[in-house]
């Protein structure tokens, strides 16, 4: 049964919110559902991630027109990875970032390649609204399109973006994210670039930041750990990119993936206001509503949805409620007291 995964970028929530701490209930849903669909910012751990042929690792501009049912998704053995580096990069940065893909060549087996430069810095600025969720502009966007352009003409299927961001690592907003607290300064402008691209391409396409390595601390969260081992944060963006679905739009073929086919979406309580979210409720599927606490309140009861919403404190009983849709089981027969029939006057 085809689900949906959607843990909105640069919110701040309890799981999710960080370097892929929320891979383990991805791969939970996945076990219940059987086909999981969910974006990076759910799947990538900076050196950390999961290849799971049960997952598909779809950018949030293409799970949006997915989910519209402006694009199908189908499913590939493998990507040709282009890697697009920001001009604004140091070299010694930047080569850090071309030897992780030479790494997964050699240990992993990715085609990779080729590479290309922005011929103008991308000059990425970071900002913060005033629900406290992060985003971000770019200076230069056209100089990142162009690349992207030519990377597609090359032969590249999919594009892995390292972007300069950036960097203030004595601010209190970053000290905060690493003691588990804050919100992902960075992931705002992140989906911004990588939703140019997708937009324009129409080609899996996830990003990475470029950023100097942080001092040590020790009261350092676990859930941001993962962006601490290492002097990039590529790996996971080519893992998840390298067998991540083609977006194509019609004439559809046999095998490929729409969004008639989803049978449920599972979205924090309070993050029920995204295009992909609204487009399953005009599609009436049942959307399960998970405790993951974040800054932002859109609710159910702030949407005036009440049907065909179920509530879950976890995503352990998401998962269970998710496997019971897929047995053709009614949720509302698992708890006590049953509901009363409904009667017809």
């Amino acid at each position: 049964m085809p689900t949906l995964m959607l843990v909105p970028t640069g919110i701040g929530c309890d799981i999710g919110g960080y370097a892929g701490d929320a891979l383990p209930s991805a791969r939970l849903l996945a076990s219940a559902s059987g086909c999981l669909i969910t974006h990076p910012n759910v799947m990538n751990g900076a050196s950390l991630y999961w290849s799971d042929s049960r997952v598909l690792y779809v950018e949030g501009y293409g799970l949006d027109r997915f989910a519209v049912g402006d694009w199908a998704l189908r499913p590939v053995r493998r990507q040709r990875i282009g890697l697009l580096l920001d001009a604004g990069i140091e070299p010694e940065l930047a080569q850090r970032q071309i030897q992780v893909a030479e790494g997964c060549r050699a240990s992993l087996g990715l085609e990779i390649g080729p590479v290309i430069s922005t011929d103008a810095p991308l000059e990425v600025t970071l900002e913060c609204g005033a629900s406290g969720a992060s985003w971000g502009r770019l200076g230069c966007p056209h100089a990142l399109l162009r690349a992207g352009e030519r990377l597609k003409q090359a032969g590249a299927t999919a594009i892995a973006v390292v972007a300069r961001f950036p960097e203030d690592p004595e601010s209190e907003e970053l000290a905060a994210y690493r003691q588990g607290s804050g919100v992902d300064g960075l992931a705002g402008a992140e989906a911004v670039i990588s939703h140019l691209l997708v937009q324009h391409l129409q080609i899996p396409c996830a990003h990475a930041p470029a950023l100097d390595p942080l001092p040590l601390d020790p009261q350092l969260d676990p859930r941001a750990a993962g962006e601490e081992l290492g002097y990039t944060f590529l790996a996971c963006v080519l893992v998840g990119l390298s067998r991540a679905p083609d977006l194509v739009s019609a004439p559809w073929q046999p095998g490929d993936l729409h969004a008639a086919q989803l049978g449920a979406v599972v979205v924090p309580e309070g993050a029920l206001g995204g295009e992909a979210l609204l487009a399953c409720v005009e599609h009436n599927l049942p959307v399960v509503c998970v405790a993951n606490p974040s800054v932002l309140s859109v609710t159910a009861d702030a949407i005036g949805l009440s049907q065909g919403v179920l509530h879950a404190s976890s995503y352990s009983e998401a998962a269970g409620l998710v496997l019971a849709l897929r047995e053709g089981l009614s949720p509302a027969s698992l708890g006590r007291p049953l509901p009363a029939l409904q009667r017809l006057d």
